[in-house]
């Protein structure tokens, strides 16, 4: 059964959250399912986890357990870590959805800037939070949303780029508002973006890069050569159609056209809650992978595009079809590029992998690093410049970080 959900009201969506999380529900969306072990703060009972590398080699693991956001970090790749910081002051109804993750940013001053989002109300209207700190993840200011709109924001992407400015992407609903007043219909939600110029306490006002985008898939962002911000996200295209399409920014200020990048034909009044992945190698090339359940193709797919988004290869294939494969993620590593994603084989989750010499023209047979029995969160990709490491948070078997062995 796929991660596919109607958009609902509130009392629906309470009830199909509350399925959800039900054992019935959780034993046929094994694969996609991510339930906290306990309910303390610790790392042990976090439903999701996320990994960046700062740039002098420290890894530091931003996460979602207890309702609370805690960082540490860790000198040796991830064996021991800190005494953890608690970022936030107070239980929060943290954004639960599938694709809803805590994001975290070090620049090479060692500055860290974090965004995340809860649920304002119980109709599922999401605010994005933001803090940072600029003595080394020792202490956290305290949190300020991203902009002073008061409609719902959710998918927070976030990135330095080279000369220290925060680059921020979310999505953001508050143009439903003047459609509704003006009698016209509104689909999805808007893909807005903001910089912040001192490490992530103040954002610049929010400015719109797309409109009527997909309102609940998370975003794939990343920077090219040039430190430009290059965003994949799930479109709304002419019919209802929820393909995938990117935008370069012209420079970090203003966004530039809007490109396909393929045409899959899932058109669904619904919200598939798996957004894209995407990864730019250092020949410039864009890397992105995928899921959809188009009439022209359905599962999980790989495309590349050496033109800087204008166009992109023909569409391949990833995983096994009879074993549901979903949450994929591709990086350009320091020896080559690496995919993950997960399978579901009816008893076990396991994480498969491919990887490229060729800067993704060909790609090896896939095989599996790591499995596990009970739910989990998605597997993530992180690199040090040195190797790429495997983020995986599992519920049975705890956090995992583990140098991927066997690099191209």
């Amino acid at each position: 059964m796929r991660d596919v959900r109607p958009v609902l009201g509130a009392a629906a969506m309470a009830a199909v959250f509350a399925l959800w999380h039900g054992g019935a529900f959780a034993q046929m969306n094994h694969q996609h399912a991510s339930e906290a072990a306990c309910e303390e703060t610790v790392l042990r009972c976090a439903s999701k986890v996320t990994p960046a590398f700062g740039p002098d080699g420290t890894l530091w693991l931003v996460w979602m357990a207890g309702g609370q956001i805690s960082v540490a970090s860790s000198k040796d790749d991830g064996k021991t870590f800190s005494v953890p910081v608690q970022v936030t002051r107070e239980n929060l109804n943290l954004d639960w959805g599938p694709d809803a993750r805590p994001k975290i940013a070090i620049d090479r001053k060692g500055r860290i800037a974090l965004a995340f989002s809860i649920f304002r109300d119980k109709a599922f209207n999401g605010q994005v939070l933001t803090t940072q700190s600029n003595d080394g993840g020792k202490s956290f200011a305290p949190l300020r949303p991203i902009t002073s709109n008061n409609e719902s924001q959710r998918f927070a992407a976030i990135a330095f780029e080279p000369d220290g400015t925060v680059f921020a992407a979310w999505l953001d609903k508050r143009n439903r508002v003047p459609a509704r007043q003006n009698g016209k219909p509104y689909d999805g939600a808007g893909l807005f973006f903001a910089t912040s110029k001192d490490g992530g306490s103040t954002y610049s006002d929010a400015q719109l890069v797309a409109d009527n985008t997909c309102e609940c898939c998370r975003l794939g962002l990343a920077l090219d050569g040039a430190g430009r911000p290059v965003i994949v996200f799930r479109n709304i295209f002419e019919g209802g159609v929820r393909d995938h399409a990117v935008v370069t920014f012209k420079d970090p200020a203003l966004p530039g056209e809007v490109h396909r990048v393929s045409r899959d034909d899932w058109q669904i009044a619904a919200c598939p809650h798996h957004g894209p992945s995407l990864s730019i190698s250092p020949s410039g090339t864009y890397h992105v992978a995928w899921y959809t359940n188009g009439r022209a193709r359905k599962g999980l797919f790989y495309a590349r595009s050496t033109d800087g988004g204008k166009t992109f290869s023909n569409p391949l294939p990833i995983g096994e079809p009879n074993r549901s494969p979903s949450r994929p993620q591709v990086i350009a590593g320091p020896n080559g590029l690496m995919m993950v994603w997960k399978e579901f084989d009816g008893e076990k989750t396991e994480i498969k992998l491919m990887t490229s010499q060729d800067d993704g023209a060909s790609w090896s047979t896939s095989r599996g690093i790591a499995s596990t029995t009970d739910s989990s969160d998605h597997p993530l990709l992180v690199s040090d410049s040195r190797r790429v490491y495997l983020s995986w948070m599992t519920k049975a078997d705890g956090y995992r970080f583990q140098p991927i062995e066997g690099e191209p």
